[in-house]
């Protein structure tokens, strides 16, 4: 038993890992693609990859979750798993699911592509479509292997899938840059570079599935299809809308932001670049909320108890860690924005609108931080109901705002509907634990003097990059890592020193050992020693 429950934890350690890893590739490789392909190509690939990233997180999460769900149900009642009435019935069920969605977006690329404005994005979505065909297999053979308690298959096929998809990214967008392709080929390239990683997904999803052979050739009761068909959209999608906080949030940008602009006055191609230039915010809200949400998340598992009771700690202090990180983290960049900016996507513009739009690095990291303790004790469907809200919220705002505003309003309405999401979140976590209280374990006096020692830090640093003169990106990039590792390293020893943290809160995370010596003011002799 205690073998069973050691595996279950490295399985899903090594899970975590790989999805971390594959969401700071998904946030690291639009930076050089921005920057070989401008901010018109930039705009092309943000149309489709809202699809694209809704395809992949079904083919990960979504209906992998329901598959396993049903699996290990069968296990534990003694019933195997065979062709006919398990892989089968549950095969065809997903194969209705995704075959729908894909026949959908396919039969109406040419109505959305008008609908939003470029005609040309007609045949990228039907590229995109096609992704869909892929995910019954991929997500069958994860959700049956996470459901035995496997989850090395899941984590190694979605490695190599994201290292496939983002090479041949990369290389389109070289072929854009300095082979003469259009722009619109990093679009098609984007679906096609979907494709051919859940191919290899596949391909290592097939070789594990070859040698361990999850299949049971002795005769079993059949179940009603429909139970098998409930199963994947109740869960499947639920699960799925769970993962989708921050592609929600660009898929309604996706659909209104250039129309907005396009009634604000704009041309096709000043509306295109005008929405590259807001893109530019994407990744380093995805890479923010990534950090701000693990980090917090791993209090979770290693600090609850069975009891509700038990629960009010690790909840309150996942959410005072989320607060803090993504906090100081929205802190930070708003003030280096500028040289940020140039750093990473070669020139300033739009800085003003993607300092606001920073903002929603700390409302999604404790949007996501709060919904995934809600998911983790069986509340799934009111969260995805939650995320759904701020989906039309955000919809609905882009059309009010941006012919007003432009991409500004477009920001503006980001950041509202973020904290929409984030306010109802946590009400409903209030209901179920009526005595939490978020702000018990947040420190306030160190968290204020932590941000403004980060803060003199930061207008030094400006002050001395405007006396220094920085010109070229190589300068920005010694200036920017610098900045960074000194602000970084002033805030987290000013929260560590001040008391913001406890031992227990630190032991989970990475080095924790040098972090409770820092937090002692004990000499730090190495990391681990």
């Amino acid at each position: 038993m205690e073998d069973n429950r050691a595996t279950l934890v490295k399985g899903a350690l090594l899970l975590a890992l790989a999805g971390l890893i594959s969401k700071m590739l998904s946030a690291g490789y639009r930076i050089p693609l921005q920057n070989l392909t401008g901010d018109a190509g930039f705009y092309i690939y943000q149309e489709v990859y809202p699809i694209l990233g809704m395809a992949t997180i079904f083919g990960l999460y979504g209906f992998p979750s329901a598959v396993s769900q049903i699996t290990a149900q069968q296990k534990k009642r003694g019933k195997s798993l065979s062709l006919a009435h398990f892989y089968l019935p549950i095969f065809s069920g997903l194969a209705l699911l995704n075959g729908g969605l894909c026949l959908l977006l396919y039969d109406h690329a040419d109505t959305l592509a008008h609908w939003i404005g470029d005609p040309n994005l007609e045949k990228i979505y039907k590229y995109a479509a096609l992704v869909f065909l892929l995910v019954p297999f991929t997500a069958l053979l994860r959700g049956v292997f996470q459901g035995v308690g496997n989850m090395k298959p899941t984590a190694f096929s979605q490695m190599g899938e994201q290292l496939v998809r983002v090479t041949i990214i990369i290389l389109a967008a070289i072929a854009v840059a300095y082979g003469g392709k259009s722009a619109y080929t990093i679009g098609l390239a984007g679906a096609l570079a979907s494709i051919a990683g859940s191919c290899v997904a596949l391909v290592v999803l097939g070789v594990y599935f070859c040698k361990h052979r999850p299949v049971d050739r002795s005769r079993s009761n059949a179940i009603p299809w429909t139970y098998y068909l409930r199963m994947l959209v109740m869960f499947g999608f639920v699960s799925a809308l769970n993962h989708m906080v921050l592609i929600v949030m660009q898929l309604a940008d996706a659909l209104t932001l250039l129309p907005g602009l396009l009634n604000k006055g704009f041309s096709l191609q000043q509306a295109m670049v005008e929405k590259g230039v807001f893109d530019r915010g994407q990744p380093l809200i995805q890479f923010g909320s990534v950090v701000g949400s693990s980090f917090a998340l791993a209090l979770v598992p290693a600090l609850s108890g069975k009891r509700l009771d038990d629960y009010y700690a690790p909840v309150e202090r996942a959410l005072a860690m989320s607060f803090y990180l993504s906090a100081g983290a929205t802190l930070g960049l708003v003030m280096i924005f500028r040289e940020t900016n140039v750093l990473l996507f070669q020139t300033d513009d739009g800085t003003a609108t993607l300092r606001i739009l920073a903002v929603a690095i700390m409302l999604s990291s404790v949007a996501i931080t709060s919904a995934s303790i809600l998911q983790s004790l069986g509340y799934a469907i009111r969260t995805a109901c939650l995320i759904a809200l701020a989906f039309v919220s955000k919809w609905l705002l882009n059309l009010w705002l941006v012919p007003l505003w432009g991409i500004m309003g477009g920001a503006v309405a980001s950041v509202l509907s973020l904290a929409l999401l984030s306010l109802f979140v946590l009400l409903v976590l209030k209901r179920f634990f009526p005595n939490l209280r978020y702000s018990r374990y947040i420190r306030w006096r160190a968290f204020f003097a932590a941000a403004g020692g980060m803060v003199i830090c930061l207008f030094s640093a400006e002050w001395l990059g405007l006396c220094i003169g920085l010109s070229s990106r190589l300068g920005l990039l010694v200036y920017v890592l610098l900045t960074v590792a000194i602000g970084a390293a002033v805030y987290i020893l000013l929260l560590l020193r001040l008391g913001a943290f406890s031992e227990k809160e630190l032991a989970v995370l990475p080095f924790s050992r040098f972090l409770i010596r820092l937090q002692k003011g004990e000499r730090t002799r190495g990391l681990y020693d």
